[in-house]
């Protein structure tokens, strides 16, 4: 280790002794009131003791809800974590009083490094800067004249979809189908969000960087320890070089679509979408509170959250969505005869039909709700120190609202375990609102409140049409060499750990 190293761990060992003397107490009680918890080590709480475990965090948390109840303090090295699992306290901090917890904890200095300071819809602080972004991100995204503006690029690389599934299934007898829905996914988003029509490469290009970046920034020993953040000089590092593939990746695409905008000027034709028409071109001129008119460095984050956002998270259930199918096949029969009954066994579904078609849309929530894109949503803070539950928040804590276990309650679901899309249409899920805003709350798959995904609607339409699309032109069963394994692990989304691979059979 270098003399610099040395001295650096030295003066965080002092650091860290004088802050664990001032907070220790805060777990399980203390002068602040917080929730009860497992009392931790010196200096570093609870970090080291679920790292020992060997386990997923998640499951320490389920069982730390047994012993300590529905709401509990974990002391991560310099950070404190609040976690709410109780579905009455999530609706209440996130719905009720969805202000009071509407803002984001501090970020790690990798995480930093993408976001330019916080400069992006998910994760800037609640206030001027974070309403623009999002309403802009609204405005130009989710809008209905917006969606419906966009019919043509969903027709169009649909159209691409179908001819890859076929391409794929001839040369390898089967499909997976994660690897050709993230490509269709992408491409479709490119067109969205730069009005460009690209070169296949470059899609698997900008994918590769996302999922780079998704994973670069998970949560590291350096965000529960900011003080040895110079200890992981390589981390740092590596994070800086893949930012710097990320802006040669995009920054591109950003100077062709302005000079599209400011000048017509189209010399290779990739730009296919009218000026207005693609959401960077909402971006050029937005003047962000506190810092102006975005420059390349902020554009490259507001967009690339796009593809953040919304490639894993529609991948990945669609993946859940087809595993389900493909085990229960007359679950699967049962949406194709409603395809046919809608559009005919030919006929060419788009927004409106999918909108209609009841059982397809039970089996999207009845797929959520036993497959969760996450089982937290992103972590909140409060704007000013209140109560929830009886117990103190603090500014200076992360509120994390673990969503998945509401999901498997038998309380709140019958037979939770078993995958039954009929429970939306005349069981325990008829009325369920997956935004919380609604009844009682029993699943939030994307979060509720103020900080609620925003593009939900969006995500949602990319899934019911593929899917549906999907089932009307083929049949999907199981490749013998390689069975469905719902074994889950944990990425940016939750995933599985072995990607689906199935036969199609044209009907």
């Amino acid at each position: 280790m270098e003399l610099l190293d040395l001295l650096i761990l030295a003066f965080s060992v002092v650091f860290l002794v004088a802050w664990w003397w001032r907070c220790y107490s805060v777990v399980g009680g203390g002068a602040r009131k917080l929730p009860p918890g497992p009392r931790g080590w010196p200096l570093v709480g609870n970090l080291f003791q679920v790292i020992l475990q060997r386990r997923h965090f998640i499951f320490v948390v389920r069982d730390l809800r047994a012993k300590y109840g529905p709401i509990f303090t974990m002391q991560m090295g310099q950070r404190t974590l609040v976690i709410i699992t109780s579905p009455k306290l999530i609706h209440e901090a996130l719905v009720q009083r969805g202000a009071a917890f509407a803002s984001r904890p501090p970020d790690s200095p990798i995480r930093l490094v993408f976001s330019v300071g916080k400069c992006a819809v998910n994760s800037a602080e609640y206030g001027p800067l974070w309403r623009t972004l999002r309403r802009n991100f609204v405005t130009e995204l989710i809008s209905p004249v917006r969606m419906k503006q966009c019919s043509w690029i969903r027709e169009l690389s649909l159209e691409n979809h179908m001819k890859r599934l076929q391409t794929e299934a001839q040369q390898n007898g089967f499909v997976d189908v994660m690897d050709v829905c993230r490509f269709t996914v992408c491409s479709i988003l490119v067109y969205i969000c730069f009005g460009a029509k690209i070169g296949e490469e470059w899609i698997k290009e900008i994918d590769s960087v996302t999922k780079d970046v998704m994973l670069i920034t998970t949560p590291q020993l350096p965000d529960f320890l900011p003080i040895l953040t110079p200890l992981f000089r390589k981390q740092v590092k590596r994070a800086k070089e893949l930012r710097k593939t990320q802006m040669e990746c995009l920054v591109p695409l950003i100077r062709n679509r302005r000079a599209f905008v400011d000048r017509g000027e189209n010399p290779t034709g990739e730009m296919v979408s009218p000026v207005g028409a693609a959401y960077v071109d909402s971006l050029f001129g937005l003047e962000a509170p506190g810092r102006g008119r975005l420059g390349e460095q902020e554009l490259v984050t507001v967009c690339s959250e796009l593809f953040v956002a919304g490639i894993d998270t529609t991948t990945s259930v669609l993946q859940w969505v087809f595993l389900e199918l493909v085990l229960n096949q007359d679950i699967q029969e049962k949406l194709y005869q409603e395809i046919v009954d809608s559009v005919g066994k030919d006929g060419v579904i788009n927004e409106e039909h999918v909108e209609k078609m009841t059982y397809l849309n039970a089996i999207v929530k009845e797929s959520l709700r036993m497959h969760s894109p996450a089982h937290f949503t992103l972590s909140h803070a409060a704007i000013e120190e209140t109560e929830l539950g009886g117990y103190k928040i603090p500014t200076d804590v992360n509120v994390e609202f673990y969503i998945e276990w509401m999901t498997e309650d038998p309380s709140l679901w019958k037979d939770p375990g078993v995958f039954r899309p009929e429970r939306f249409l005349d069981g325990d899920g008829v009325g369920v609102d997956m935004t919380g805003t609604k009844g009682v709350v029993k699943m939030l798959p994307f979060g509720a409140g103020r900080r609620t995904c925003p593009g939900l609607a969006l995500g949602l339409l990319h899934v019911n049409l593929m899917l549906a699309r999907m089932v009307q032109a083929f049949k999907w069963v199981p490749l013998p060499s390689s069975p469905p394994d719902p074994t889950e692990t944990f990425a940016f989304t939750v995933v599985m750990k072995n990607p689906l691979k199935a036969v199609i059979v044209r009907r």
